[in-house]
């Protein structure tokens, strides 16, 4: 799905149907309330391209650590709104300045089977970026074309063992990396909410 900067804000400004489609992890959200969280989905408006921007997290973090994944994590008591969460995030992992981003729209919430309830934020950045990765917590910053990540035929569906059973997930592959869990989950929910 080829899109421009205004073909996407059309896109995403279109009314949702009446339930929308939410997709999360399986089992998610049984047992007890979901801690609220936040993502920035970073779009990134080259001349002729739209990419979306991702951080590889670094080895020595306790949690998640090596993943790919998109700016975000949890709520603060203080955070008014999920968009404040994701770009408060984003300025703390990457250094990407609120000023830099253009934020166009919300993704249906994915709920985890670790107990959040994250809200994906879309923001459209424009180059060139001021980026200040943090390297206590970001290996890499890279990007991949927003077409490929939209293209159904690229997700694909995988099974691993999570604390004793067999749990099924999405991922997606693009030039020796793997976009996996949470964040390939919210960028399917992505191409559906596109392509409504």
């Amino acid at each position: 799905m080829e899109l421009d900067p205004a073909g996407l804000k059309e896109r995403l400004r279109r009314r949702s149907p009446p339930v929308p489609p939410v997709y999360g992890d399986e089992e998610a959200g049984r047992e007890g309330a979901l801690t609220p969280a936040s993502v920035l989905v970073p779009v990134v408006a080259h001349p002729g391209r739209l990419t979306v921007l991702f951080t590889q997290r670094t080895s020595q973090l306790r949690i998640h650590s090596g993943q790919i994944s998109f700016p975000g994590g949890r709520a603060e008591p203080g955070d008014p709104s999920p968009e404040v969460t994701a770009l408060r995030e984003a300025a703390e992992e990457i250094g990407l300045k609120a000023g830099q981003v253009e934020l166009i729209g919300r993704l249906p919430e994915y709920l985890t089977r670790t107990g959040y309830r994250v809200t994906p934020v879309v923001g459209l950045l424009t180059p060139p970026l001021e980026l200040a990765p943090d390297p206590r917590e970001v290996q890499e910053v890279f990007e991949v074309p927003l077409a490929f990540l939209l293209d159904p035929r690229n997700h694909q569906r995988r099974t691993r063992e999570f604390q004793g059973r067999s749990v099924s997930f999405y991922a997606i592959a693009y030039g020796g990396r793997d976009i996996w869990g949470v964040t390939a989950g919210i960028l399917v929910n992505f191409s559906r909410r596109l392509a409504d």
